[in-house]
């Protein structure tokens, strides 16, 4: 009997390019905020649920499965890389086990849900393990590439981007269907909160990272003495009215834990001989389209140049990390902290932006729209223009290159 398993696993296994060429020909189908709210509530139907996702997941697993085949040779080779293509293989052979299952036996969406949650699971730790095949192929060949360097970021954005969305709808049916209700939070759809008050999520953040600053960081930190003080202001304070939005909270709490993690950082390490610290100022804004939130810090700032090498993935300031170290801050020194909670921002058309002034502080701004029916999914799509990202080759700068030592004019005084 197990023989028999083994050559149907073997037969399924040979298969498995087929089907991912097939569903890769599809696009994802997005959904909006007000979609997901709306189904959770009106249209609560599991069967419906059923019969769209074993049809929608198949398509966004193979779309970015055909990009993951576009690495480099020596990154799709390293053992961390290898272990997460073996993940979502496994993962799309068993949602295609339900293809041809109907949707009106109650046992074959129970058995759905179940593979549903183990595949979430086996997914926990998609991110750092393929964070630590970056590293991997890092420490075998020191010297890359710009070329290399711009196509790893570009599929990493768009893997990242993929996998929120896949637990984005595994979340939303498993929470759904599940029968489980939290009273504590009766607003809740699924994973969604149809009146997330961001001042409440925002504060809870603050009080978080105080206790992580304090415990895991290993920041300044004298007895009973608060770590950085936090002032938090918003466009309806005057008023006392909450800032509510249709949103993630988890996606929110991931932005909002890293940007005060940061900020508390270099604020202690920027004025660690001061017996005072400067405070950590949030502003909460809730216009017609957008929610901002911006997180002013007096932490000394970064150079201009630098900037933009925050949102990296190959490259981070922080201490490499053990990946087998349970008690580490989430993701730290994988330098994954901000690319991905600007993924977070731009999963439902926002954004996430910094404005640093060197010797002074950081301005870190959260974009969120305000409407659920303007928060749709942003999802990478498999085509001919994804593909030529992948053959990009840098050519000659059109603007000079200025020289990385001072210009040594008495050469030329020389020659006179």
């Amino acid at each position: 009997m197990k023989f028999v398993r083994s050559l149907m696993k073997a037969a399924a296994l040979a298969n498995v390019p087929k089907h991912i060429d097939h569903f890769s020909k599809f696009s994802p189908s997005p959904l909006s905020m007000k979609q997901f709210l709306d189904f959770g509530t009106i249209n609560a139907c599991e069967r419906t649920s059923f019969v769209f996702l074993r049809q929608e997941l198949p398509v966004r697993l193979s779309n970015i499965m055909k990009e993951i085949n576009l690495l480099p040779d020596r990154l799709l080779g390293t053992p961390s890389v290898q272990l997460v293509q073996s993940w979502y293989t496994q993962s799309l052979m068993e949602i295609l086990e339900f293809l041809d299952k109907t949707p009106d036996d109650q046992s074959v969406l129970e058995t759905f849900l179940e593979v549903l949650e183990t595949i979430r699971n086996r997914h926990n730790e998609v991110v750092p393990t393929m964070a630590q095949g970056v590293i991997e192929y890092k420490d075998a060949f020191d010297q890359q590439d710009a070329v290399t360097d711009h196509n790893i970021q570009y599929f990493l954005d768009r893997f990242y981007t993929s996998r929120i969305s896949i637990r984005m709808l595994i979340n939303q049916h498993t929470l759904v269907f599940s029968g489980n209700i939290n009273p504590a939070h009766p607003n809740t759809i699924g994973c969604i909160d149809s009146v997330c008050d961001v001042t409440e999520v925002t504060r809870g953040k603050k009080i978080e990272v105080f206790f992580l600053g304090r415990v895991v960081i290993d920041l300044k930190s004298a007895d009973g003495v608060l770590i950085s003080d936090v002032q938090l202001l918003s466009s309806k304070a005057e008023k006392k009215e909450p800032i509510q939005i249709s949103y993630v909270p988890s996606h929110l709490y991931h932005m909002l834990f890293e940007l005060f993690k940061n900020a508390m950082r270099a604020t202690i390490e920027t004025h660690e001989s001061s017996r005072t610290l400067p405070p950590i100022k949030v502003m909460i804004a809730l216009g017609g389209e957008d929610l901002s939130i911006k997180m002013s810090d007096r932490g000394g700032g970064v150079p201009f140049r630098r900037t933009e090498r925050l949102f990296s993935y190959m490259y981070s300031t922080a201490p490499r990390p053990c990946i087998e170290d349970k008690h580490r801050a989430p993701l730290a020194g994988f330098g994954y902290g901000l690319p991905i909670s600007r993924l977070y921002a731009r999963y439902f058309q926002g954004d996430l932006q910094l404005f640093s002034m060197e010797g002074n502080g950081t301005d870190a701004i959260i974009h969120l729209k305000a409407l659920s029916t303007d928060s749709v999914e942003r999802l990478p799509v498999f085509n001919k223009s994804a593909l030529r990202h992948y053959k990009l080759s840098l050519e000659a700068d059109d603007w000079c290159v200025p020289s990385k030592e001072p210009l040594n004019l008495a050469n030329y005084r020389a020659q006179k």
